[in-house]
């Protein structure tokens, strides 16, 4: 019997999702196997930490063109009614300077190659949660990724467009010999895998098998550690061991703001989640409004672009800032940003967001554990380095420095960037309702506003709440909407001053997963239909 063909990338049909329901564990993710591991974790006795992990190391399996073992991660989790925070990026070399990069011929640092990498944090925070919160031991938490790696995954069809894309973006690199292990690791005879290829890597099944028996240790202080800061130098960065070994997962509390009556949490400096929490503030204000109004999505937009005017004005490395920042959430200073909004759009401060590669998670136990998770290799796959002999790809979070002295994200030796990853997490009335997130680098708090619009202001539930067609704010006074925001509406905005275009690439308008836990204690999950979003349900 032949085989049918099809387009892989052709949909005649729009297709609509049904809401997914359940009562002891949930996983949703960009990616049926990882969801699918995740939940295979929690089945065999893990919670929903231990899933969510499982999950996420499996995604730097099945996704390597969003997020890796040499990425970044950050989480929100609700424990016993409690939430708290992870912050797992990590900090620049401590040889790396501005002068440094001047002395060398550099006015900032490059997006690709290894000046490009900071400490990757994402196992850190792996190992952390796990060894706090965990009910299984790492080595088991990690094996299904291990086994997916391994055996192999067939890749499924966003990821093996991004995978293309990837490829043309990197070959213009070739003359750079640390782009070589790339090509070496993650194409075959000069090309990317197709939609429905097998892909396998014994290499990264080894590395996960370091990280699990180690407790992660290998990575920041042993053998991994060892070959990472090796490749690095050897391609003209500057990491040290002793960069990786002073690395460690901290934890934070979390920042919130109210809208309507709910709590909206977010992570702190050096993420951009307070860029969320000031557009809702801001929002907070206003009249409520309505989906299909206009002038509601119009103060959304302006809102947003004033929480990235303070946003960009103070966000950097906690450690390097005093508590000024907090100031912008104080009622008064919101209601100050809310009285700026008028009926025309305004032409907001320069600032202009870029892309970048991430994927998020978000699961929930049958005990009430509930976690939100993002991790990141920034652009795609990253610098464009790939460790030899380790299939760990590193990601690029020092192309977000300012090279200005005196500006918060300014770079310094052993600092953390401005990072775009952000978790969300809501609660009302000191009881967690569930985890949220929007990935795409400055799509992120554009996406969680959206979110939390449609499903407080609007009452959409989570499949709608990601469904409903986007826009996003790219510099200035333009906007751009998907294809399937209505006419209607677009033309209002235009008429209000916003430069208003229609962007066809569905993947620029972010991915996001909810999960919401009611007073009984089921749990309800949307998953992202611009993706290959699944969720996986116990």
């Amino acid at each position: 019997m032949k085989k049918l063909k099809f387009d892989p990338y052709y949909q005649r049909y729009p297709s609509k999702r049904n809401l997914i329901f359940g009562h002891k564990g949930m996983v949703s993710t960009t990616h049926p196997i990882a969801s699918q591991a995740g939940i295979t974790v929690m089945k065999a006795g893990g919670n929903a930490f231990d899933g969510a992990i499982a999950a996420a190391a499996a995604l730097t399996v099945v996704e390597p063109t969003s997020n890796g073992i040499g990425g970044d991660a950050f989480a929100i989790l609700s424990r016993d009614g409690e939430i708290l925070g992870i912050n797992g990026s990590g900090r620049s070399p401590q040889k790396l300077t501005i002068q440094w990069l001047r002395d060398n011929g550099y006015d900032k640092i490059p997006k690709y190659g290894p000046l490009a990498v900071t400490v990757p944090g994402a196992v850190s925070v792996w190992a952390e949660i796990n060894r706090r919160f965990g009910k299984l031991p790492l080595d088991e938490v990690l094996k299904p990724a291990v086994e997916i790696a391994r055996n192999g995954h067939v890749v499924h069809t966003t990821v093996a467009r991004y995978w293309k894309q990837a490829l043309e973006r990197y070959s213009e690199l070739a003359d750079k010999p640390y782009i070589n292990p790339w090509f070496d690791h993650f194409t075959m005879e000069g090309r990317t895998p197709y939609p429905g290829e097998l892909w396998k890597s014994e290499e990264q099944a080894r590395t996960l098998e370091l990280i699990a028996s180690s407790g992660g240790e290998s990575f920041y202080r042993g053998e991994l550690a060892e070959k990472i800061s090796g490749f690095i130098k050897a391609s003209g960065g500057l990491m040290e061991k002793e960069d990786l070994a002073a690395h460690h997962a901290e934890w934070v509390k979390p920042i919130t703001t109210s809208f309507r009556g709910y709590d909206v949490w977010e992570i702190p400096p050096n993420g951009q989640g307070i860029t969320a929490l000031m557009a809702l503030g801001i929002l907070d204000r206003l009249e409520k409004g309505h989906i299909e109004d206009p002038e509601t999505i119009h103060r959304a937009i302006e809102a947003m672009k004033l929480g990235f005017e303070d946003g960009n004005r103070i966000i950097g490395d906690q450690d390097h800032m005093d508590d000024s920042w907090r100031a912008v959430l104080e009622p008064e200073y919101l209601s100050m940003r809310a009285g700026l909004i008028t009926g025309n759009a305004r032409l907001p401060l320069d600032n202009q967001p870029k892309r970048g590669g991430t994927v998020y998670l978000a699961a929930a136990d049958g005990e009430g554990n509930m976690i939100s998770y993002i991790q990141s290799n920034y652009w795609g796959f990253g610098s464009g380095l790939v460790v030899p002999g380790t299939g760990i790809s590193l990601h690029n979070r020092g192309y977000d420095f300012v090279c200005e002295e005196g500006h918060p994200n300014s770079l310094l030796p052993g600092k953390r960037p401005y990072h775009t990853i952000i978790p969300g997490f809501l609660s009302k009335d000191g009881k967690p309702i569930g985890p949220f997130g929007v990935m795409g680098a400055y799509m992120q708090p554009q996406g969680h506003l959206q979110v939390v619009l449609n499903s407080i202001e609007f009452g959409l539930n989570p499949q709608d709440a990601l469904d409903s067609p986007r826009w996003q704010w790219i510099g200035g006074n333009n906007i751009q909407v998907e294809k399937s925001f209505p006419t209607e509406l677009a033309e209002a905005l235009a008429r209000k001053g916003h430069d208003v275009s229609v962007n066809l690439d569905t993947g620029s308008f972010g991915r996001g997963q909810i999960i919401w836990r009611d007073d009984n204690g089921v749990l309800c999950g949307g998953t992202e239909s611009r993706a290959d979003g699944y969720i996986a349900v116990w």
